[in-house]
């Protein structure tokens, strides 16, 4: 059991990094970037953020590249 309660613990402190980052990146542009899909036609709207999530994903990358070492 202490192994999964540190497993909780590590999983909720990526959980709050993770919100963190999304939220300084909303003062950046994040979300709002060229490439990023927004529809909205009457009471529809779609939003698909592709170009954040593909930086988010390589900042991500480079970090646990970084900590691996």
């Amino acid at each position: 059991m202490n192994s999964f309660g540190k497993i909780l613990i590590t999983m909720g402190v990526v959980l709050f990094l993770i919100g963190g980052l999304l939220i300084i990146g909303e003062k950046f542009g994040l979300g709002k970037l060229p490439g990023d899909i927004f529809i909205q036609k009457g009471n529809f709207t779609f939003f698909f953020p592709i170009v954040s999530c593909l930086i988010i994903s390589l900042l991500i990358t480079f970090l646990f590249n970084i900590f691996r070492r």
